[in-house]
């Protein structure tokens, strides 16, 4: 199987430059103690960026947003990073956090749904019926299938299972290009670095290099949903206006926009 690392090969270059760009440093959002800071799921981006704008008037300050995977966004939080707010793109890595006590889990809600979808190039010509036993090997060829990372990444989870439940798994471990987070997987496709790939279908929204192939079946993953809460430390005053903002219909509206369904009641 293998690994996207952050030195070597071309395609790590574009993701480890993607990342670069998708994630916040830590002692950034450490200059200003009193901005509200947000660490978010790295498919949130396009949408949690227009929604930052439209509810500063609501919080009184546009937060800080670093965005990378979920997993890389819990540990830095179980490592004392100053975050006032998480939102994962799985419900595993919140319970990691509240296991741990590391969040105020009255403010734990799911707030939104998602879909993985198999996507290739825009400029290729591809088509995928994902059903058991399908050759995505074949399709594939000599190329790679980037995914997230499958043993931390929520895509890259999800994408696994789904492929085991398809009995495809097997025909593909070895062609696995696993990235640091979705966005840095999808980019290996946009650029042509990758055959195809597996990410979120508000991703593919997201990237006009990329087309979607083929979505897959519901049943083959656990569903895709995104917690949200407060972080156990945080004592920043504007943090129920920013989630109280995430149920407004303008912020349903950017999330629907990009693909996500919303869970969450409106706000009253």
């Amino acid at each position: 199987m293998i690994r996207i690392n952050k030195t070597g090969l071309k395609a790590l270059m574009t993701a480890g430059a993607l990342s670069a760009l998708l994630v916040a440093p830590v002692s950034t959002a450490q200059a200003d103690d009193n901005q509200l800071v947000v660490f978010a799921a790295a498919s949130l981006k396009n949408a949690l960026d227009g929604i930052n704008t439209a509810c500063e008037a609501d919080v009184g300050e546009t937060a800080k947003i670093s965005y990378a995977s979920s997993s890389a966004l819990a540990k830095q939080i179980e490592e004392g990073a100053p975050a006032d707010v998480f939102i994962s793109a799985d419900l595993d890595w919140m319970k990691y956090l509240s296991d741990k006590n590391l969040i105020k889990t009255d403010t734990e809600e799911r707030l939104l749904g998602n879909r993985i979808v198999l996507v290739a190039p825009a400029d290729l010509s591809a088509e995928a019926n994902l059903e058991k036993g399908f050759d995505l090997a074949g399709l594939i060829g000599d190329g790679k299938l980037a995914m997230g990372d499958v043993k931390a990444v929520p895509a890259g989870k999800y994408g696994k299972a789904a492929l085991e439940a398809l009995d495809i798994w097997g025909s593909v471990e070895g062609k696995i290009a696993q990235a640091e987070n979705v966005r840095a997987a999808l980019k290996l496709v946009a650029t042509g670095e990758a055959a195809a790939g597996i990410v979120y279908a508000t991703d593919a929204v997201a990237e006009p290099g990329v087309k979607v192939i083929a979505t897959f079946p519901e049943e083959t993953h656990a569903p895709i949903i995104y917690p949200v809460a407060q972080t156990a430390d945080s004592k920043d005053a504007e943090v129920p206006a920013f989630l109280k903002c995430l149920h407004t219909d303008k912020a349903r509206k950017l999330f629907e926009e990009q693909g996500f369904t919303v869970l969450a009641p409106a706000a009253n």
